[in-house]
Parts: C-alpha cells; structure tokens; sequence
C-alpha cells in the first residue's frame, strides 16, 4: 500500500518542487541528447531524419499521453495515474538506454513521451486543484521559467558528458531523474482531486467563455504554431551548429543553451510587466519579432550566407518566444472557466503533436542544408502571426479571468 501525505490546502515549496521537476522532465528529455544526434547516426547505422524520429516518437507520445491522463486523472484522482506515469517513464527511460536497435529506441522513446505526459499535465492540475488567484499565477510562471531553464541545462549536461557517456550514458541520466521523480511523487504528492470531488466534476464549458471560444482557440493556435518553431530549431539545431558550423559537442551545448536562457528571461521579464501590459500586448510584440527574425532567417538561406551568421536570427526568434508561451497559456486557460483540466490536456496534446510533425520535416534534405529549417520556421512563425491576428482580444465575461491569469 502506498504511501499516501495529507492533504493540503495550499502550494507549499517541496510540492512545487516535486511539479517543477515533473514538468521538466519532458524538455530535459527531449534535449539532453541532441549533441550526439551525429554520433548516433554511425552507430546506429542511420539517417539524419531516423535519429529524428526518435525525437519526435517522444513528442507524438507526449502528445497523445496528455489526452489519455487528463481525463483518466478526472476519474480516478490525480495520485496514482501520476505514480503510474512516471514509473512507465523510467522503465521505458531505460529501455531506451539499452536499444539493440533504432526501430527499439524510436518505440522506447513514444512509450516514455506517452508515460511522461502524465507529470506535465497533471502538474499542472495539482496547481489548480490547491491554488487560486495570485498563488496560482506563481505558481505557474515557477513553471514557465522551469520550461524555458530546463532546455538550458540538458544541453549543456549533454555536450559536457557526451564524450564520456554516450547517447546511451545520457538516456541513462533521463531514467535516473524520472526515478527519482517517482520517489518524490510517491513522498511528497498528495490526492487532490479526491473522490468527492469527482463526483462533482463540471464539464468542459461550451459557447462563447469555453472550448469553443476564439479566445481559447486563437490563444492555443497561437502558442502551438510558435511551439511548432521552436521544435524546428531544437530539431535542426545540432546538425546546423555541429555539421554546417564546424562546433563540437561543447560549444554547441553552451551556444543552445544560451538561446534557450533567453527563454526564460524573458518570460521573468514578461511576469514582472504583467502589471503594466495586458498579456494580449505581450503576445502580440513576441509574435512580430519572431516574424522580423524568421523573415532574416529566411534571407539569409536564401542568399546562401555563411552558415554562422543564422545564428543570431535564431537567437532573437527563440528569445522572443518567452513573451508567448506562458501569455497564451493563461489567456488561453481563462477562457475556459470549467472543464480546466480538459483545456490544459488539450492545449498541451496539440503542442507536442505538431512538434512531433514538424521535427522530421527539418532534416529531409540532409545534414548540411538549412533550408527546410528556414521554410518549416518561417511557415510555423506566419501561421501563429495569422492566428495572434484573429484572436479576440478580449470577450464579454471573459475579461475577469483573463486579467486574474495575465497579471
């Protein structure tokens, strides 16, 4: 029988701890690794777009997880779907670590993209299961900025290590934190969503305030279309850095985790201007520099420039993605007043599933061209332009809880 803590009534540290390291673990996943995706090739015996596969069987995995564990969390409480995620995770963390062969290691990574998905969105949930108001907002920039930290440090771990470990060494390290994650979990997380309250579970809200809204629609096409450029540049980022560049695994883990930082001092900064702009501004001025940066980045390509100059529209575009992210995620969850756990499962499943569409798209030309990576980001980046335009900006009824999110 587990271990089950008491129930709380508020967010205390080591619990917002424990939800900071659950959703951490899919970002750290998905990066740790990518310094030795041209080593992986020879060893493996594969493709450009073979070792991409496995990137994007996590993020598909990820994707369709978040659908089966938000709803299934509905039913039977938030405890034991995470304990059983998460203990799926490392399983299939080293089973990974161990592939014989590519067609094992893509099939391990989408079971423990599946399985992982249960600590993001259900991370999520704890939060609004306990904390409301200010302490929600907390709460959930803590994960924003986690998000935008964690694919700092995994390629920085990953290009530190890589010549010692391996790809197989750092898929090592990814089944080690999920199991320590599972003793956290299993310590630490209480039942909050217990049965009384499934019993009076609300369903998701329709109309002009729910899933239907612009506001939620437009908020989420938004953020995934910008996801969708991000998961470009992650994808295509070791073989333009590594192969077109010339850089080692080290340099190359200090360059992408510098563009990454920029992710999450933006977002701190986004946080702190929250008071003064309403988060519709904020998502607006990220959209058009990362319009301003796709089209540079487009130009360049095209006039077959040195392959070093791409690295400072990269810089700008990943940076300006800090004002999106966590801005269309509370304006988005603020549409939905019920059904909250539907929309966060949702919002999250259509992001890793258009990351897992587009990172193979990045390497189909080969290791020494960036020029699928300028179509696909370039189209990723008009389509969320499109999409931030035709978003309402604020709603009849809606406007309370989009200013309880974004400030």
């Amino acid at each position: 029988m587990w271990w089950t803590p008491r129930p709380v009534d508020r967010i205390s540290g080591r619990l917002l701890v424990v939800i900071a390291l659950l959703v951490a673990v899919a970002p750290f996943a998905t990066d740790v690794y990518l310094p030795t995706f041209p080593a992986m090739t020879g060893e493996l015996d594969a493709s450009a777009s073979d070792v991409q596969l496995t990137l994007t069987a996590f993020l598909l995995g990820a994707g369709l997880g978040q659908g089966v564990f938000g709803p299934w969390s509905d039913r039977v409480g938030r405890r034991r779907p995470l304990i059983a995620g998460t203990a799926v995770c490392a399983a299939a963390g080293i089973a990974a670590a161990c592939a014989p062969t590519m067609a094992v290691l893509i099939a391990a990574r989408g079971v423990q993209g599946l399985s992982g998905a249960a600590g993001m969105v259900l991370g999520r949930a704890v939060i609004s299961d306990i904390a409301h108001g200010r302490e929600a907002v907390r709460a959930y920039n803590l994960t924003s900025v986690v998000m935008g930290v964690a694919p700092v440090a995994a390629p920085l771990v990953g290009s530190l290590l890589a010549a010692a470990l391996g790809w197989r060494g750092l898929l090592l390290i990814v089944a080690g934190i999920c199991l320590a994650t599972l003793v956290a979990v299993i310590a630490i997380v209480p039942e909050t969503h217990p049965v009384r309250a499934m019993a009076a579970v609300e369903r998701p809200a329709h109309g002009p305030v729910g899933l239907t809204s612009g506001v939620f629609l437009g908020n989420m096409a938004t953020f995934v279309l910008v996801f969708a450029a991000m998961m470009s540049y992650i994808s295509a980022s070791p073989f333009v850095y590594q192969v077109m560049i010339g850089m080692n695994e080290v340099t190359y883990g200090f360059l992408f985790g510098g563009t990454a930082s920029a992710i999450a001092a933006v977002s701190v900064a986004a946080a702190r201007l929250a008071h003064r702009f309403h988060a519709a501004q904020m998502v607006r001025l990220g959209v058009l520099v990362l319009l301003t940066s796709a089209g540079a980045l487009g130009a360049l390509v095209l006039c077959a420039a040195p392959p070093v100059w791409l690295i400072m529209p990269l810089a700008v575009a990943v940076a300006s993605m800090g004002l999106v992210f966590g801005n269309t995620t509370a304006l988005a969850l603020s549409a939905v007043p019920r059904g909250l756990g539907t929309a966060s499962a949702l919002l999250g499943a259509s992001q890793f599933v258009i990351g897992a569409l587009v990172s193979p798209l990045v390497g189909i030309a080969g290791e020494r061209t960036a020029v699928p990576l300028a179509i696909v980001f370039g189209i990723s980046a008009a389509l969320a332009g499109l999409a931030c335009a035709c978003t309402p900006n604020r709603r009849r009824g809606h406007d309370s809880a989009a200013d309880q999110y974004a400030q």
